[in-house]
């Protein structure tokens, strides 16, 4: 489990396809203190630890989750938002993310607004219904607050802390991104359907 709380950027140093996509991630976190076997969210996919070295660590990415996320659109020097799971102790800041995608959202439009960036994305069909005005959403794995919804459009605000620990500082029209429901939408939608 994870919160949405971006700790650290990472950029991809290696990308290499050996029956499954194999990829170096170059970190700021201490590898040291990392251990075969562990997750990390990349971009919001909770990855594991194959491999680690003195400044990076190994993932390997499954053909499924490539074709439900953003992650085949990776390129070597890319940057990816990323955070450690959570540990028994730790500040809940964001909001319960799982690390599982959802699907793929598109940015359609861009704006300033003051100091900071308003953001629409459009998701796709089948998870519209659950995002909802003040709601949560982890996109790209980073915790945020939906402002408004219409129809399968919704817009972000990003200000300017946000735009410099993350990658949202970097966004442009026609990205794709990670999308995953808050996981109490989900399932106030799945008791709704059963009553």
């Amino acid at each position: 489990m994870f919160t949405g709380i971006i700790t650290d950027i990472g950029t991809i140093r290696e990308l290499e396809q050996r029956g499954d996509l194999r990829a170096r991630i170059a970190t700021g976190y201490d590898t040291a203190k990392i251990d075969i076997g562990a997750s990390i969210a990349s971009d919001g996919v909770c990855l594991t630890v194959i491999g680690l070295g003195e400044d990076w660590y190994d993932v390997q990415v499954s053909a499924e989750t490539v074709s439900k996320t953003n992650l085949g659109d990776w390129t070597v020097g890319k940057r990816i938002n990323l955070e450690r799971a959570l540990r028994v102790g730790d500040e809940l800041g964001g909001h319960i993310v799982s690390g599982h995608v959802d699907g793929v959202a598109e940015v359609v439009d861009l704006r300033e607004e003051g100091d900071s960036t308003r953001v629409t994305l459009l998701a796709p069909t089948e998870l519209a219904r659950f995002i909802a005005p003040k709601g949560s959403v982890a996109l790209n794995g980073t915790s945020l607050t939906v402002n408004e919804v219409d129809g399968a459009r919704f817009g972000i605000n990003f200000i300017p802390h946000t735009k410099t620990v993350t990658t949202w500082g970097e966004v442009a029209l026609g990205d794709r991104v990670n999308l995953e429901i808050d996981t109490l939408a989900r399932y106030v939608a799945r008791l709704a359907e059963t009553v």
